[in-house]
């Protein structure tokens, strides 16, 4: 666990993704769940023992299944934007992990299949603030990784939590992303929180030389699967994009399947999606 600031804190080594905690005087914020019962369990006690009271609230950042399969072991209200409340109105109650293709971490935990989810308790649509004692929370709707992409901010202290807008040396998730979208995300956090900590959710702090990083690589996605569309290319063809992305990344060498395939996936659901929806839908 790395302390950000008084009363702030974010933790890494937990499967799935980086999670964060505010300790403020009435309460604590939580944002992101660890994706098994006993780490969530394991992070409640640490917090317990910094001073945490028992009053919580967990903001999940999007509907991503690694941040989103131990809200219910949080045992506490769940704030989330509009649309990521929407995912969970389509998901059966108990995850049974079908289509175990998309390179997520949650594919390589067979534990975690017949968890139930925990749907949204509170939604918003733009923005909407915490006042537990200062300093304030505020908890913004930026899209891009997802349609309900969020990131909470703590203005006084100028930390912001920005899940998967920025991941340093490893494959975006495509699945259900928008790309422009997602570039004027960053340009907002480049214009917009030059002297913040920024804390990403998959690898915890990231400095502004990450988010230039994130958004080349984003423009160079975007770029090949244009040069696709262009010429009609059937969506097998993503497959062609995959090395020259991998080579912009560092990465242990036992990661590669898995973010070759993370690539797969994200880049054939985003293809055929926004650029060839007539084969998406007669799938």
């Amino acid at each position: 666990m790395q302390k950000i600031a008084q009363g702030i804190y974010f933790e890494n080594a937990y499967p799935g993704v980086t999670i964060g905690a505010v300790i403020l005087p009435m309460g604590t914020i939580l944002i992101d769940a660890p994706m098994r019962a006993e780490d969530a369990r394991s992070w409640l006690a640490t917090l317990l023992n910094l001073g945490a009271k028992p009053n919580r609230i967990l903001v999940n950042l999007d509907a991503h299944p690694d941040r989103t399969l131990g809200a219910r072991s949080m045992e506490c209200t769940i704030i989330a934007h509009q649309k990521t409340a929407q995912v969970f109105r389509t998901r059966p109650s108990i995850f049974k992990g079908q289509n175990a293709e998309s390179g997520s971490e949650w594919e390589t935990y067979d534990d975690v299949v017949g968890t139930r989810w925990a749907a949204p308790d509170i939604t918003f649509t733009s923005s909407l603030s915490l006042h537990w004692g200062d300093p304030e929370i505020v908890i913004e709707h930026n899209p891009g990784p997802s349609q309900g992409s969020t990131w909470v901010s703590i203005p006084a202290l100028q930390v912001v939590f920005i899940g998967d807008a920025v991941l340093t040396d490893q494959p975006p998730f495509l699945t259900n992303a928008d790309i422009p979208a997602w570039v004027e995300s960053l340009d907002l956090l480049l214009r917009s929180y030059r002297e913040y900590q920024i804390i990403s959710g998959r690898g915890g702090q990231v400095t502004h030389d990450d988010v230039n990083v994130q958004l080349h690589h984003l423009k160079n996605i975007l770029k090949g699967l244009e040069k696709l569309a262009k010429r009609n290319a059937v969506p097998e063809d993503i497959e062609n994009l995959i090395p020259g992305l991998l080579a912009d990344l560092k990465f242990p060498v036992e990661l590669r399947e898995q973010y070759i395939q993370r690539y797969r996936h994200g880049l054939y659901q985003y293809y055929t999606r926004r650029y060839r929806p007539s084969d998406s839908n007669s799938e």
